[in-house]
């Protein structure tokens, strides 16, 4: 009987420690897990919300964020907090959809990427072309227009009247035209002309090409008079902004491939020549990233004969201002300058141009900037 009662006693206190160690393995072992789960920290990464080419630009609208947790998280990835540091970045290489963006896939958009063809190519974003337009001293803001910067560009247009049928300048030359004989002839059959009746046309052209005037009426003795010009016409000058917020790719030439490879193979062999084999020159072309309509444009105003200028502009300032076109009437309208009247006395010697004073330290500055014997 007390045999009986020992071996209860003894399942019990067994029955008993399996109960205690599965609740304390539950408390001890599986609820620190959930709790870890639980406070996992989660970090918002970039990655391509669409297929972006080589070469394409990285811009917010291509991008989407991916939460991961932080533990995965590495150094060469792009954070939320990242973001000033990615947009803006040119692609690498192509990226598909769904691709975390890292820091080995893009590059800086000064900086040209592998692609076919030239390296520079690159640099120009896509629906956009590059066009080389020639320039000087004065177009480039005295050259302080240099690869990269943002410009405006201005032109200046001179137009004349033409003759709608002949597209020539007017006054049109004159010819003098003369006839002799009548050539009518009556009959009794009626009236009609006769071969040896017919008129005879002379047309003589002055030499020295003479201009179509006009008569005028003299008021003072009620005489008519032909007026003729004294000169050509003159051309008038108009300048008008066309494009705004342009992108400067290139002032100056391109090196050649075959430069490069020259250069890269012949080392200068005297130190002192170097200055002289790397002495730059003066660039006298400069190549913009445009639309191809604006491309087209500027390929008809250097044909055309347009005076083309660069105005810098701050590169951050992306506003578009509207701009009204210059000409003489404009000049004297907006910055109220008066037409000089008529007066019976002049100054004295007459003055036809606008010269510029000489002082007395230009010729000094002139020899400062001569080489030195």
């Amino acid at each position: 009987m007390r045999r009986g009662r020992t071996l209860i006693l003894v399942l019990l206190i067994v029955i008993i420690g399996l109960v205690v160690a599965f609740v304390a393995l539950r408390q001890f072992v599986f609820t620190p897990a959930e709790t870890v789960d639980q406070t996992t920290l989660y970090v918002d990464v970039y990655y391509a919300a669409q297929n972006i080419p080589q070469g394409g630009r990285i811009t917010e609208d291509v991008l989407a964020t991916l939460s991961i947790p932080q533990e995965k998280v590495v150094s060469v990835v792009y954070t939320a907090d990242e973001l000033p540091f990615l947009v803006d970045k040119i692609a690498k290489l192509p990226l598909d959809q769904g691709v975390i963006i890292t820091e080995s896939m893009v590059s800086d958009s000064s900086s040209a990427v592998a692609i076919s063809g030239p390296q520079w190519a690159s640099l120009i974003p896509p629906g956009m072309t590059a066009i080389s337009i020639p320039t000087d001293r004065l177009s480039v803001s005295a050259y302080a227009i240099n690869d990269g910067a943002h410009v405006n560009v201005n032109a200046c247009l001179l137009f004349v009247d033409v003759d709608p049928s002949y597209q020539t300048a007017l006054p049109n030359q004159t010819a003098i035209l003369t006839g002799t004989g009548i050539g009518k002839v009556e009959g009794a059959e009626g009236q009609g002309f006769l071969s040896e009746g017919l008129p005879i046309l002379s047309l003589g052209v002055v030499s020295s090409g003479a201009a179509q005037g006009r008569l005028e009426l003299d008021p003072s003795v009620q005489q008519p008079y032909y007026v003729i010009p004294s000169e050509a016409q003159r051309p008038r000058t108009v300048c008008q902004t066309l494009l705004q917020d342009v992108v400067v790719l290139k002032l100056g030439n391109f090196p050649l491939v075959a430069e490069q490879a020259a250069t890269a193979d012949q080392a200068p062999a005297d130190p002192a020549a170097q200055p002289e084999q790397t002495a730059s020159t003066i660039p006298d072309i400069v190549t913009l990233i445009v639309s191809p309509q604006d491309a087209v444009t500027l390929s008809y105003l250097v044909y055309t004969n347009a005076k083309i200028s660069l105005t810098l502009r701050n590169p951050s300032d992306q506003a578009r201002l509207a701009t009204e076109a210059s000409t003489l009437q404009f000049l004297l309208s907006q910055y109220n300058i008066p037409v000089p009247a008529k007066l019976p006395y002049a100054m004295h010697p007459a003055l036809t141009a606008l010269i510029s004073p000489v002082l007395g330290n230009d010729a000094a500055a002139a020899n400062e900037g001569q080489p030195q014997p």
